[in-house]
Formats: C-alpha cells, structure tokens, sequence
C-alpha cells in the first residue's frame, strides 16, 4: 500500500511540534537553573543576519499548521506579524499548531493531491501541486526552523543533545 500524504506528513510534523515545546521546556528550565532572564533565549540568534529564537519556534508552527490551513484555500503567504515575545505565547502557538493537525483526517489530506498550491512572498511566487508544497517546501522548513531553535540553545550552553531533537520517534510497536 502506498504511503498516504497524511501519513507522510503529519506524524513528522506532530514530532516536530513535540520537539519545539520540549525545547522550550528545556530552555525555561535553563533559564531557572542559571537565573537568566528569559528574553536571552528569546532574542537569541546564531548570528547576527539570522532570525531569533522565537521567529524560529514560530516558524515550526507556521510550516505545519499555517501550510495546512493555506492548502484549504489553495495560496500561502509567511505570517510577517511579530513572533511571540514569552515562552507562554509561543506554547500557545504550538499548542494551536498541534490542535489543528489533530482535526486533520487521512481522507481530507488524500482529497488534495494534484490540486494547485502557489507560495507568495513579497513579489515572488511559486507553483507547486499541495503534496509537493508540503513534501519538498513545507516540511523542510519545519525541520529547518526546529534544527535552528536547537542550534540557539545549543550556542547558549543549554544542555541538550540529538534526542531531544529527535522527540517521539515512532518505534514499532508502540
């Protein structure tokens, strides 16, 4: 049986929304830890050109959730409001984010095959069919901006490593 699209896409990005609250979990427990102020992770970024950390913790719950919600209406342009400013208000993003890839069924997902999908931004646009907007753009931003908040703790000295990128691998069985 072929792989559904819902198959390849949602348990990855669920992991992926695991993955940005259990480092922001590690993150707080880190700013506890060392009485840091918050806003050093927040504002943090791996170098000076590059978004910071909340735009990168915001941007896993746009390129999951905010793809999804685009495909329904068939355009995505990037959410240029600003990110989040509290560790609360990015865990409601990712909350909501989670939400919705929950209602999401197997046979809504499989009804969009084929259809058309165009990525805006600014004066730039791309064509893509859904499943190769999600596969091939979507998904590898998610992981991207999910590698990046990682990268900022790691920079910061906060104690973390592969697993917990990794999050809930889905293990046989289980």
């Amino acid at each position: 049986m072929p792989l559904s699209l819902h198959a390849a896409y949602i348990p990855s990005a669920l992991q992926m929304l695991g993955t940005a609250d259990h480092l922001m979990n590690k993150a707080e427990q880190w700013c506890t830890d060392h009485e840091k102020n918050p806003s050093e992770i927040i504002g943090a970024r791996l170098i000076e050109d590059m978004l910071p950390f909340t735009y990168q913790i915001k941007s896993v719950a746009e390129h999951t959730a905010g793809s999804l919600e685009a495909v329904r209406e068939g355009i995505y342009s990037p959410d240029l409001n600003p990110p989040p400013a509290t560790f609360a208000e990015l865990r409601t993003k990712i909350a909501d984010a989670r939400t919705l890839l929950k209602t999401i069924g197997e046979d809504e997902m499989e009804s969009w095959i084929g259809r058309d999908m165009r990525f805006e931004f600014k004066e730039r646009g791309m064509d893509f069919t859904v499943e190769d907007f999600l596969l091939s753009f979507s998904q590898p931003n998610l992981y991207f901006h999910a590698s990046a908040a990682y990268s900022i703790l790691r920079m910061l000295g906060v104690p973390i490593g592969k697993m917990d990128f990794m999050g809930a691998v889905r293990i046989k069985g289980r």
